[in-house]
Formats: C-alpha cells, sequence, structure tokens
C-alpha cells in the first residue's frame, strides 16, 4: 500500500456550511441598509436639484450681463417650451420640477440657452411665472423670490429640514441655498 493513498491531503476553502453563513449574514446587512441608502439617495438628489436650479439661475444672471439683453428662466415641457403659469407639465404637475430652460431675448426673437429636463423624485415649489433678468446689472424683475425643494413624496425617514433646501433670490438677481424650508430658513 502506497503511503500518498492513506494520507490524505488538507483540502482548501470554505465549507458549505461557512459559505451560506456569510451569505445570510450579507443578506441581513444589505435589508437593514437598503433603508438608509434610498434616504441618502433621495436627499443627494434634492440637493442637486438645488444646486442644478441655483447654477441655472446665476447664469441666467450672468447671460444678461455679458449679452446686454433680458434672459427669461422657464419652466418647460417635455418639448422644451415654456408654461404659463399654473400649467402643468406632462406627468401633471405644476411645479419647477417639469424642468427649466434659459432664454435669451434678442430682437423680438428667443434663443435656448439652456435647459434642465423633469425630475418627478423632487418638489420644487415658488413662483409660478418666469424668472427675467435684466441688464445691466442683472436685476431680477420684480421682487424678492424663492423655491422650497424636498421630496415629492416625503416618507418617515425623510422627515425634517435637513431634507429640505431653499434657494432665495434677491432683487439683485443672486441666488442663494440654505437648509430648510424656506418658511424657516434664514
Amino acid at each position: 500500500m502506497k503511503w500518498d493513498a492513506v494520507c490524505l491531503r488538507p483540502r482548501r476553502g470554505f465549507t458549505l456550511v461557512e459559505t451560506l453563513a456569510v451569505v445570510a449574514l450579507l443578506a441581513v446587512i444589505a435589508v437593514m441598509a437598503t433603508p438608509s441608502f434610498v434616504a441618502w439617495h433621495l436627499r443627494d438628489q434634492v440637493d442637486a436639484r438645488a444646486k442644478a436650479l441655483a447654477s441655472t439661475l446665476a447664469y441666467a444672471r450672468s447671460e444678461a450681463l455679458r449679452r446686454g439683453t433680458r434672459v427669461t428662466v422657464c419652466r418647460i415641457d417635455a418639448a422644451r417650451y415654456c408654461l404659463a403659469a399654473g400649467q402643468a407639465c406632462g406627468n401633471g404637475v405644476t411645479d419647477w420640477s417639469c424642468g427649466w430652460a434659459v432664454l435669451a431675448e434678442r430682437g423680438g426673437t428667443l434663443s435656448l440657452l439652456r435647459a434642465h429636463p423633469l425630475l418627478a423624485a423632487v418638489s420644487i415649489t415658488g413662483t409660478q411665472t418666469n424668472l427675467t433678468f435684466t441688464p445691466p446689472a442683472g436685476q431680477l424683475i420684480g421682487t424678492f423670490r424663492s423655491f422650497d425643494i424636498a421630496p415629492r413624496v416625503p416618507s418617515q425617514a425623510t422627515q425634517g429640514d435637513k431634507w429640505r433646501r431653499c434657494i432665495r433670490i434677491a432683487a439683485g438677481g443672486r441666488a442663494r441655498i440654505v437648509e430648510g424650508a424656506c418658511g424657516v430658513a434664514s
């Protein structure tokens, strides 16, 4: 009898029981982490939308200064046409989450400079009228304006001011983002 046939070499790797235990543990961790990941993703969408709108307002103001003409920011539909105040976009929403566009006026004609698409998960409420920036200082026609940005369908995990952003626009045209709802933000 050969010595190699009698001695069993040790096997390397994991047993089926060990592998199943690790998979079960990972499944439990994934189930526990999913709600916080969804809430984080929603807050990230609120932040991204607030920054996109604030940068669009800054862009429109700078284009009014650079071009020496009126530049308008308006809510748009899927075909990128400006919506009238209170008019619903394709999904039935009447707020700024429909999307928005920056239009420059020159000689009575409007030219599209920039557009942002619809994002239904985030609600952007505020003024229903278009925002028009005028030269020579990029001032906003009208008075102080504000936009309240929040999750469209708030859950128990997304309650409170840390899930909301407020964009305040001064009459001079400058926009700033603050945490919290517009009614309580300073």
